[in-house]
């Protein structure tokens, strides 16, 4: 087998909502954060809900690429069925079959085969999920080139929870197969994108003061939805993220990548990721 690991890289997508504008969006919403029977009986009057805290921070997601290609070949028997009994004898190729009281007669070949698949999947660093999350590449970004003294001044970095290592071989364990095969061509495992994103997020604690009840609302800032039920960190602006633990797809952790160890691999690292 041969294993080809991509070169990780880490990107920060740059917002199209600014904080005013998501300030904004949070005061005209601030009457509609309380969900439930307060939304339809007991909604709040705009003077009295307060936004008591917020926020702008960075949430990491994964973005993973795996492709798995074999090529190989297998020798296989055949049972060829004839047209009728009045047929005694087939000539396939230079060999003569004789059918005496059978129907059928036996060819031996060979079968060339290939197996090609392409995994692509985006997963919440913070909480482990998949998403469909495809539309934020198309946004603008920046790479981010030494991920370790990267320390965003004005917000905060959600931090991450899952790394790399375990996201690939979730979705190595259902691509690899074994193949029965008496020549392999080609037995390719390719981890082709291993990229962490941080996406911007805004988030606006409400207070309805004279029912003492508070609420989170969050602003993507990239699309401006917002959602709420979130939490906001409340963590210091400066926390950096570390590389040694994001980043652990290094050529040494292979066989902790691949489900079913003891298979003898062909390790290469890509010299830069391959996006076709």
């Amino acid at each position: 087998m041969e294993f080809a690991i991509a070169e990780e890289r880490a990107y920060l997508l740059r917002e199209e909502v600014s904080s005013e504008q998501a300030k904004e969006k949070a005061w005209d919403r601030k009457s509609s954060v309380f969900g439930g029977l307060s939304r339809l009986v007991f909604r709040p009057k705009g003077q009295d809900v307060q936004i008591i805290y917020s926020e702008k921070r960075y949430e990491p997601f994964w973005h993973v690429v795996c492709r798995t290609s074999y090529v190989y070949d297998r020798h296989r028997k055949f049972t060829v069925p004839v047209t009728g009994p009045e047929v005694k004898r087939v000539t396939a190729g230079d060999q003569e079959y004789v059918l005496g009281e059978q129907s059928r007669f036996i060819l031996s070949g060979i079968e060339h085969c290939e197996e090609k698949e392409k995994k692509e999947v985006f997963v919440d660093a913070v909480t482990g999920e998949e998403h469909d999350w495809k539309h934020y590449l198309d946004y603008s970004r920046e790479e981010i080139s030494d991920i370790a003294s990267f320390s965003p001044p004005d917000a905060i970095i959600a931090p991450p929870e899952t790394r790399a290592s375990f996201i690939i071989r979730q979705v190595l364990s259902d691509m690899l197969k074994a193949i029965q095969a008496d020549v392999i061509h080609e037995d390719l495992v390719e981890v082709s994108i291993i990229d962490l994103y941080l996406k911007p997020v805004y988030a606006f604690e409400y207070h309805w003061v004279s029912k003492d009840r508070r609420a989170v609302a969050e602003f993507d800032g990239l699309t401006g939805e917002m959602r709420t039920g979130g939490k906001a960190l409340r963590q210091q602006i400066g926390q950096m993220l570390t590389p040694e633990v994001l980043f652990d797809v290094g050529i040494d952790a292979v066989d902790l990548l691949v489900p079913g160890g003891g298979i003898a691999i062909k390790v290469a690292r890509a010299i830069s990721a391959k996006k076709s």
